[in-house]
């Protein structure tokens, strides 16, 4: 029995699309084997969560399973191409067409009704579904905001399934793309008819490939694939915000029988920086003034997140508080050669310890008309 997709992944029946591959994605990373190596609890559930995103990442999939539930899937894994199992319809193991001898007839009235519960109709997908693309894969990183600033290289180190260099993925001795197999004539599917009604099932010779290995590569086994330990070297570029997610296209594992390999994706998160705070591609600091300086005016010196020192003017009569802006010297923006700003918030610490002197001119500060005007 399949177990509930939804509460697998952990969403909600109306989760969006991309509500799914994001629980997906936490999922896997959390339960792959790689990070749980021995661990058959791990292994289950990691199977139960490429089970259920396998469901949920399909429409027609999806659509049947809110419709029929488990049933959608009796007599079939649901990884199958079809929704229904083999045979592609609720109604058991075959795919029932009416035989109505040419022109628009109850099969094509049928077939739109089906259509409106979310797959194709009574034919099957007529693909050839051992060609089924690699799967994608996640990894994450977390870096400090001055990695962000000037970017970096992450290099990442995991194992995979990857083509068979013997035979290019084919999975034959020869290392040439199987033949087409003859009965089905590579739809992996044949049709009987019996009498008002037709039916398909799994090729018998076969079995569902829509190809024949006669000889099998020595060194995949037929699989086309291999595991291997690889490592790829992601370029972050400067300026990636906390969340970004980078795509390596074709990185992924590879795909079944020559099928094209999936992708790569590494989820970026950035480290909060002690000095500064980031709002989009601007910077804020903040920065302990004197009292004398805020009141008088001068210079103070900043350092900047790319380890610059610049003299910042104070005007007299500064407030704390405000912000005082210097441009150019924030993140990278998205256009090349751009960048934010730097915002130093102005604060002041009000000393706790005095001697005479100050405390006497302090005094006379506090008598004079200024005083009534307020300090700051």
């Amino acid at each position: 029995m399949n177990k509930n997709p939804y509460e697998v992944l952990g969403v909600s029946r109306d989760a969006s699309d991309a509500d799914i591959k994001k629980a997906y994605h936490k999922l896997v990373l959390k339960y792959h084997p790689d990070k749980n190596p021995g661990n058959k609890e791990a292994e289950e559930k990691f199977k139960e969560v490429n089970n259920a995103f396998d469901i949920l990442k399909d429409p027609q999939k999806r659509a049947a399973y809110d419709r029929f539930g488990d049933a959608a899937f009796a007599g079939g894994n649901a990884s199958g191409a079809n929704p229904f199992g083999a045979g592609g319809n609720p109604f058991g193991n075959g795919a029932f067409h009416f035989n109505m001898g040419g022109g628009a007839g109850m099969e094509d009235i049928l077939r739109e009704a089906m259509r409106g519960f979310g797959f194709d109709g009574f034919g099957g997908t007529g693909r050839n579904e051992s060609r089924r693309s690699g799967r994608d894969l996640l990894d994450e990183v977390v870096i400090d905001l001055k990695d962000a600033f000037f970017g970096k290289k992450h290099t990442v180190k995991f194992s995979s399934d990857v083509q068979c260099d013997k035979c290019h993925g084919f999975g034959t001795a020869d290392g040439k793309e199987a033949p087409v197999c003859s009965t089905c004539h590579g739809s992996g599917y044949v049709r009987a008819n019996r009498g008002f009604f037709a039916m398909e099932t799994p090729c018998p010779d076969c079995n569902g490939l829509g190809h024949k290995i006669d000889k099998k590569c020595s060194q995949c086994n037929g699989d086309g694939t291999v595991r291997k330990s690889r490592t790829l070297e992601v370029e972050i570029p400067a300026g990636v915000e906390d969340g970004t997610r980078l795509r390596l296209a074709g990185q992924g594992e590879a795909g079944q029988n020559g099928a094209p390999a999936g992708d790569f994706y590494l989820d970026v998160h950035v480290r909060p920086d002690k000095r500064f705070e980031r709002d989009g591609v601007d910077l804020i600091t903040k920065i302990d003034v004197p009292f004398t300086t805020l009141a008088l005016g001068g210079e103070i010196e900043v350092e900047t997140i790319d380890n610059k020192k610049l003299s910042v003017k104070v005007p007299a009569g500064t407030q704390v508080g405000e912000k005082l802006r210097v441009r150019g010297h924030g993140m990278p923006g998205r256009r090349a050669g751009s960048f934010g700003d730097l915002y130093i918030y102005i604060t002041m610490t009000v000393p706790t310890k005095l001697t005479e002197k100050q405390k006497k001119l302090l005094n006379e500060f506090a008598g004079t008309k200024s005083e009534k005007k307020g300090w700051f």
